[in-house]
């Protein structure tokens, strides 16, 4: 069975080495030690969510200075571990950017955890003009934070080391930008002549994913994103929401790179 993965701060990582006794506190030791009830002994994985996972075991407490209540109440809420390893995963490539059409609802959160679950590396939430959730005045701020934290939640329940880069919301010409300087740029429609499967990848660099919201692109927006270069593909006969395109598109181009196929190299420390 695979060692529970916490997530961390990268500064605790950035020393780290083997024999390095780590401390773990907040959310993630009330987890290990509330939840998963773990022993000492038992393997863990720290990850930093920047590309660093330090493979460890839970290291027994040492109580022979604490000389306080307080202390000892404190060290109960703390997950003491040992590094064993520590391995830097490169960033992987070619690099999958998904602008993704504001969903509804619990379906935007939905729509990154499973991104995220797949293998996206970077996701940027797109106001397009059909979509029915508005993100205004506090909502533009709150709104990437929600995809951050669902980032982060999926990321840690997926094994990964990096999580994916939740940019902020993006507007028509940031799109347009993104799409130009891309390698390979598609938009997903499902009117395309071509589809997802007929595409030359390329090697390295970006591969953007256009995904539109549930209405629909305009027609604007198709002629405008064309225009940068994007390619407009269909994933088959059947049409997906907004909130599962995505990480569907994803997984087509991830499988079709090698990125699925093949485990990523590592650089122990």
């Amino acid at each position: 069975m695979s060692a529970p993965v916490f997530v961390v701060e990268p500064a605790l990582l950035a020393g780290a080495g083997p024999g390095t006794r780590v401390s773990v506190e907040g959310d993630e030791a009330r987890h290990a030690l509330r939840v998963r009830r773990l022993a000492p002994g038992e393997p863990v994985d720290l990850v930093d969510g920047l590309g660093r996972r330090a493979r460890a075991v839970v290291a027994p407490h040492d109580d022979s200075h604490d000389d306080s209540h307080d202390d000892l109440r404190h060290e109960r809420h703390r997950l003491q571990v040992e590094v064993l390893s520590v391995v830097d995963e490169p960033s992987p490539t070619p690099r999958v950017v998904v602008v993704q059409a504001i969903p509804k609802g619990d379906r935007a959160e939905l729509a990154v955890e499973l991104m995220t679950e797949v293998g996206v590396d970077v996701v940027v939430p797109w106001a397009a003009a059909r979509c029915v959730a508005v993100w205004r005045g506090e909502k533009e701020r709150r709104g990437p934070e929600r995809w951050r934290a669902a980032a982060r939640e999926a990321g840690k329940q997926s094994r990964r080391a990096r999580f994916p880069e939740v940019r902020d919301l993006a507007r028509a010409s940031d799109v347009v930008g993104l799409v130009g300087a891309a390698d390979v740029a598609l938009v997903l429609h499902e009117s395309a002549a071509d589809g997802i499967d007929a595409v030359e990848l390329p090697d390295g660099g970006d591969i953007v994913l256009v995904v539109g919201p549930e209405g629909g692109l305009t027609e604007d927006e198709v002629h405008a994103l064309t225009a940068a270069g994007a390619r407009a593909v269909r994933l088959g006969p059947t049409v997906l929401r907004s909130s599962t395109a995505g990480c569907v598109a994803a997984a087509v181009i991830l499988a079709r790179t090698g990125r699925w196929a093949i485990a990523a190299p590592t650089i122990d420390a």
